[in-house]
């Protein structure tokens, strides 16, 4: 019998559900909820799962962060390099739907990235990522500030607060308020970007003020369309990486998901296209509705040079630019309180992705990559403490006191874009990697469960090629014509953040932690099952820490794969009963 045979066959032997286990366990006289008895909840429905993997593409990238694109690159720098990232991450995000829909658990992208490629890269992206979304959290709060700045500039700080404490409250709750809510203002930002559209259509054929039409005229103004050259171009990048960061976001709620191996192929699809039935054909839904049609009409309506666009003290949203052209101040304010409700949005959503890369770091086995502290969960499934660390990074935005809201706000950006470019190149490393050993090892491609089939086999090199290529050079502002100290670290400090920590994994791993014989995963994966293969050491591997690359051919490609509880098919089966129709029309367009 073959080892898939026997594998398959062990399957069909009736097992205790993971959550069956948490039921029976009595955890009643321990201290501190237990992460091997009570997880993570899986409360996302795939409604919300969805919603969530938009929202976390419409942000303050989008509506703040295209001003200071539009400033520094003008209008045809903007086009091209957010379509550019956009193509990218959309084969990026097929990439982590392969493995997110096979082995769907806390910590995504990082996990894989331990599993499939290597350890100390694993562990150093981990903690990277995780400050990744810390810095958002303070990133979206100083854009708090910024769009205030409309109304008035007196304490802005006291706005980063009270935000600060509504959405460390919100996500002390369980998993389904954060969705729901995410829902919500996912929907409020989705209608507002469909008005905008058709707005600023109408803003650009003469609807406005002035009663003129624009057409490409901004386009023809001095300096346009391609301002500051090939540094202004390059510059754009790494905004547009800041404002399509989150996407990856969707792999961190498989780990939450409710039943993950038919819900998540739906999200990986739906987030930025609707594949046709039988066709090789995609239409071009999300992307070119919510940020390539978008952008095409800021340049076109907004002026690169408009006052207060985007400079050290403030930055003017161009959704809110347009919006006032469009008929007056009270339009104006009616965009600029839904940007500040996408600013909260997407702290919420940031706050939410960086407690769960901390809970996933702290339940990695066999050795922990955090304190075991950050993986107590409450009753509600939450876990708290890692929330209570990464909110604590937010202190970061009171630095505008000093600083200024705009330039604050530019280097968090730049920081934060050039972490989700790390996040790619992962995930394209760990797919690239995942797809060989899936081959090496004879596994047939009918066994996956998403296989996204035009990508085989380019789409991992592509992304690693561009990701790279994009990190290299989108810092030229800050070396050429003259060199910025500050600049420039705010666009590599990451990389020698990250061979550091990998390094000081490595050294860790080989002088302090003992390589005793540990046996394979004996529990039935679950929420909290660590995508770690807990393979047998041996005094000779002590001596190879040089090199930690995964073998491929040795690998267990058969652990940690998610399987249909009987509880996620119970929950499926009435929707069927009602509203039936809607459900199968839901069903065709996701």
């Amino acid at each position: 019998m073959t080892r898939s045979a026997s594998r398959s066959s062990s399957r069909t032997k009736p097992e205790p559900s993971a959550r069956e286990q948490h039921v029976n366990i009595d955890d009643a006289e321990a201290p501190f909820p237990q992460p091997a008895r009570r997880g993570l909840h899986r409360g996302l429905s795939a409604r919300q799962v969805q919603m969530i993997a938009i929202g976390g593409t419409i942000g303050t990238g989008l509506f703040l962060g295209t001003g200071k694109s539009l400033a520094q690159g003008g209008p045809a720098s903007m086009l091209v390099c957010y379509g550019i990232v956009g193509f990218i991450v959309y084969v990026t995000l097929l990439l982590l739907g392969e493995m997110a829909t096979q082995y769907p658990v806390a910590g995504s992208f990082n996990a894989y990235a331990i599993r499939f490629f290597s350890p100390s890269y694993g562990f150093a992206l981990s903690w990277n990522y995780w400050f990744n979304d810390a810095v958002s959290v303070a990133s979206d709060l100083t854009a708090a500030q910024l769009v205030l700045q409309f109304w008035t500039p007196s304490y802005p700080w006291l706005v980063s607060l009270l935000f600060w404490v509504f959405l460390v409250s919100l996500n002390s709750f369980n998993v389904k308020a954060y969705g729901e809510l995410e829902y919500w203002l996912s929907f409020l930002k989705v209608v507002t970007i469909v008005i905008f559209i058709i707005l600023g259509i109408l803003v650009n054929v003469g609807v406005n003020q002035s009663h003129t039409y624009i057409g490409a005229h901004n386009w023809h103004i001095p300096g346009a369309p391609f301002v500051g050259g090939f540094g202004g171009f390059a510059n754009v990048f790494v905004t547009a990486s800041f404002a399509y960061g989150g996407t990856e976001s969707l792999g961190i709620t498989a780990g939450e998901t409710e039943n993950p191996s038919k819900n998540m192929p739906k999200v990986v699809k739906f987030v930025f296209w609707r594949q046709v039935k039988h066709s090789d054909v995609h239409r071009l839904l999300i992307i070119l509705l919510f940020y390539i049609l978008s952008i095409l009409l800021i340049g076109l309506n907004v002026p690169w040079d408009y006052p207060n666009l985007s400079n050290k003290t403030t930055t003017t949203s161009p959704f809110t630019i347009v919006f006032t052209l469009a008929g007056s101040n009270v339009a104006g304010s009616f965009m600029n309180t839904v940007i500040l409700t996408s600013v909260l949005s997407a702290g919420n959503h940031a706050l939410f992705a960086g407690t769960r890369v901390l809970y996933g770091l702290s339940v990695v086995s066999p050795t922990p990559h955090a304190p075991r502290i950050f993986s107590r969960t409450t009753r509600a499934g939450v876990p708290l403490y890692a929330l209570l660390a990464t909110s604590s990074i937010s202190v970061l935005c009171l630095g505008s006191s000093f600083i200024g809201s705009g330039k604050l706000w530019g280097w968090l950006q730049n920081i934060v874009g050039v972490s989700n470019q790390i996040a790619w190149l992962s995930i394209g490393l760990a797919s690239w990697r995942f797809r060989k050993a899936w081959i090496r090892q004879g596994r047939s491609l009918d066994e996956m469960k998403f296989r996204a089939s035009w990508t085989w086999p380019w789409g991992p090199y592509f992304v690693i090629i561009t990701v790279i290529s994009l990190i290299l050079i989108q810092g030229w502002s800050s070396i050429f014509p003259t060199f910025s100290a500050v600049d420039f670290v705010s666009f590599y400090i990451e990389i020698p953040v990250m061979i550091v920590m990998g390094l000081g994994w490595v050294l860790l791993k080989n002088a302090f932690i003992d390589s005793t014989p540990v046996s394979g995963n004996a529990d039935p994966p679950n929420e909290t099952t660590s995508l770690i293969p807990r393979e047998t050491e041996t005094r000779e591997a002590r001596y190879k820490w040089k090199s930690d690359i995964v073998d491929i051919d040795t690998i267990d490609l058969y652990s940690d794969e998610y399987t249909d509880e009987p509880l996620d098919e119970v929950k499926d089966n009435p929707r069927g009963k009602r509203f039936s129709f809607f459900w199968k029309l839901y069903d065709i367009v996701a």
